[in-house]
């Protein structure tokens, strides 16, 4: 059965929620070719390079899910000027497309952090920075106030204009006790009271939930359900709120503590590599155990400043691709020890990881993590 582009990047979009990316990333489809065939192969690589869209040609790759978004920063032509012009056109003509998940995959639950908090071994793990997630159908909250026993049918009303939808749940509202006073003015024509008279009304304050595409229908339909000539009624946007287990970085809690030099050889087994570098603090060097870890893909050192030091309860590892050297000297004044892998050793390794989530949801498609794909940077 053939598989449309559409369907692998639903999958994608599953495991990676673009909603999760940071707010400076470019994430998703970035090129959809005008020719949507079937999708029967995919290459995975970190970097899009002209060696590695060659590689896809010549497997027959229709998909390239490059982790890195080669379309980062605005372009303003598409000629053959630069490799990634010359790939980006070239793509185009022959009809292949390209996605990029980066910083949703780093946030996402099982995702590249949560990969490389394995690589350092079993344990307990949170998000250094939640990411804040808006419910499109839960943007605004609409507040009116109106006598108890004319609730329900507004209630009913603003729920079929499309308020109060949460999840799978309809016609949500939650209403409370009070009292309302005002005074009818000349040429009123008031539901309750006189004119010119104060009047107070036990009344109850309704709220709803509600998408600010509904907000035009949800405000006629409460004019229209509404007793009164002129009701109350107010509209707030709502903040985003923290999702549990995804956002950018982990802390990672071992199990069992380890030693740096047993976390060290972890990081070159898992990672793949013979030699990383690592800045180690004087009670590391002595074997003291480490248990809190902070853990970011790529480069961790914006992030890890958030956290507090060793000695006040912060990590006391950082393992990340790329640190400031002067980020470093200070964590490691502080008790902390830092493992740094360069940039795209952090993020690679997972690359099989990911194919083989999509491979579980399309075991039909071919998938391959790219061999012309690596770190620019080489040890010599």
């Amino acid at each position: 059965m053939a598989t449309s582009l559409g369907q692998v990047v639903q999958v994608l979009e599953r495991l990676a929620p673009t909603r999760f990316a940071e707010d400076w990333d470019n994430v998703g489809l970035l090129v959809e070719p005008a020719d949507t065939r079937a999708v029967t192969q995919v290459l995975f690589t970190v970097d899009l390079t002209e060696p590695v869209f060659a590689e896809a040609l010549s497997l027959g790759a229709e998909l390239i899910v490059a982790y890195h978004p080669p379309i980062f920063r605005g372009l303003k032509r598409l000629t053959q000027r630069t490799p990634l012009e010359r790939v980006l056109t070239q793509a185009l003509a022959e009809n292949v497309a390209i996605y990029s998940p980066h910083t949703a995959i780093d946030a996402a639950p099982g995702g590249v952090n949560d990969w490389l908090c394995d690589v350092l071994g079993a344990g307990q793990s949170e998000p250094i920075q939640q990411t804040l997630e808006s419910d499109p159908e839960q943007a605004l909250k609409l507040v009116t106030f109106i006598p108890a026993g004319n609730a329900e049918a507004l209630r009913l009303a603003l729920g079929k204009a499309g308020a109060g939808h949460i999840g799978n749940y309809f016609e949500c509202a939650f209403s409370s006790p009070g009292q309302g006073s005002f005074r009818p003015g000349d040429g009123a024509n008031p539901y309750i009271g006189q004119v010119g008279q104060t009047e107070t009304v036990e009344e109850l304050r309704v709220e709803m939930v509600c998408a600010r595409k509904h907000l035009a229908v949800v405000s006629e339909a409460l004019k229209q359900a509404h007793p009164y000539e002129e009701p109350a009624w107010e509209v707030y946007a709502l903040e985003p709120r923290p999702r549990q287990g995804s956002g950018m970085g982990r802390l990672h809690e071992l199990s069992k503590p380890a030693t740096l030099a047993e976390l060290v050889s972890r990081v070159k087994v898992g990672l793949g590599l013979e030699h990383i570098r690592v800045a180690a603090s004087e009670v590391h060097k002595s074997g003291q155990p480490i248990s809190r870890t902070a853990v970011c893909a790529g480069a961790g050192g914006s992030l890890f400043e958030k956290l507090p030091v060793s000695g006040r309860g912060g990590p006391e590892l950082l393992f990340s691709g790329e640190m400031r050297h002067h980020d470093v000297l200070a964590r490691v004044a502080t008790g902390s020890s830092v493992i740094l892998c360069d940039h795209t050793n952090t993020e690679r390794g997972y690359l099989p990881q990911l194919a083989q989530r999509v491979r579980n949801e399309l075991p039909e498609l071919e998938l391959v993590v790219s061999e012309r794909d690596h770190d620019p940077l080489e040890i010599v």
